[in-house]
């Protein structure tokens, strides 16, 4: 990488990361590790802790080395026996972490996730803390999905699943300057252009997701569509992402001083705060709320909150409080936000003015669909 624009922020020192490591960087096929390339791994994590970087770790491989113990050559298709695979796995994993940073005098510590960790706000504070209080005890956090209670996720394909997503979902909760994805993949690759790594990526267009592909691994779930949405989703929180090859020896180093192999997804825009980001990536909305033309920009240029004028429809089935897509009339999602009314009220009040709402629910003194102090644009 060689963008003067990005090379002066990247050689300061960064205050905290997140490493996310794909099974096929852990390994060397079902449920073999790879110790020689963790050791090396935990050797940069130790030399960055030195220097007063906070390093989390997100690491997959539970499952994979779950295949491993139990004799299985493909990955489970149904809930109970993922589960039974990460559960057998995950010791192995970190077992297998700790060693590595024994040997420089460092401590890790399992933190399993669900993703109602995250989405309720109460336990996505406690997460926070709880990570935040193991950093400062100098540990190195190591996080990977709960792939042993998580049946709902993984049953309806919500998980977390690559990790990827997860990883993402850290780094901006923890608020660090910069996500690095070690994969088998060396970075994104234009095939169009002869099969170039790009290097640094300013800001995700639809033509840089369409340089991406999927995984054939048996281990692996993710590709680098996951990738390019983990992305697009730490820079937002204002994290820079990198994602290159596990293989390439001193890696994180060399990418944090701008001299690595990969590719650089430059943070876009200012940094969403807190509660906007926990509205916008960290729910499962339960329904969507259809506007017209005329509100679409009045969300989005003006910042407005969202009135019952400016609502045609609804679906889903949500209570007031429940968190809910908004679409404009092409189906398209522009913003997530906490509803004030139910699925069942929606009907009612859809392209009602102040004056109507008032009549309607004279005990209200707010009559607004969702505040915009509760609306995330996306």
């Amino acid at each position: 990488m060689n963008s003067s624009s990005i090379q002066t922020s990247r050689n300061l020192r960064p205050r905290r990361i997140v490493v996310k490591l794909g099974t096929g960087v852990l390994t060397t096929g079902i449920g073999k590790l790879d110790t020689q390339r963790i050791k090396a791994v935990c050797a940069q994590i130790a030399t960055l802790r030195k220097l007063g970087t906070e390093v989390l770790i997100v690491s997959s491989g539970a499952v994979g080395l779950g295949m491993g113990r139990l004799g299985l050559k493909r990955r489970p298709t149904t809930v109970t026996k993922k589960q039974a695979c990460a559960a057998v796995g995950q010791s192995l994993l970190m077992q297998t972490w700790q060693e590595g940073f024994t040997p420089h005098n460092l401590n890790v510590a399992q933190v399993l996730l669900t993703h109602d960790d995250l989405r309720n706000r109460e336990r996505h504070l406690g997460v926070k803390a709880t990570l935040e209080a193991l950093l400062g005890y100098d540990t190195i956090p190591v996080i990977n999905e709960n792939d042993t209670v998580s049946a709902t996720e993984i049953q309806a394909m919500l998980n977390f699943g690559d990790n990827d997503t997860l990883s993402a979902l850290v780094a901006s909760l923890v608020h660090a300057e910069y996500l690095i994805i070690l994969s088998t993949a060396p970075g994104l690759i234009d095939y169009k252009s002869g099969g170039q790594i790009v290097p640094v990526v300013e800001k995700i267009t639809r033509e840089i997701e369409a340089l991406a592909g999927g995984t054939k691994s048996e281990t692996a779930v993710g590709g680098m569509v996951s990738k390019i949405a983990a992305a697009k989703l730490a820079g937002r929180a204002g994290c820079g992402v990198f994602i290159a090859s596990g293989a390439e020896p001193d890696v994180i180093a060399r990418l944090l001083s701008g001299q690595g192999p990969g590719t650089f997804f430059a943070p876009s825009g200012l940094p969403m705060e807190a509660k906007k980001r926990w509205l916008a990536y960290f729910q499962r909305p339960s329904g969507t709320l259809f506007v017209n033309a005329c509100a679409v920009p009045v969300l989005q240029e003006k910042g407005r909150s969202l009135l019952a004028v400016g609502v045609t429809h609804a679906t889903g089935e949500f209570a007031a409080g429940d968190i809910v897509n908004v679409a404009g009339p092409d189906g398209t999602v522009i913003a997530r936000g906490k509803t004030t009314y139910t699925h069942l009220q929606i009907p009612e009040i859809s392209g009602k003015k102040g004056e109507a709402m008032a009549t309607l629910f004279p005990q209200r003194k707010r009559h607004e669909i969702i505040h915009r102090n509760d609306l995330a644009l996306l």
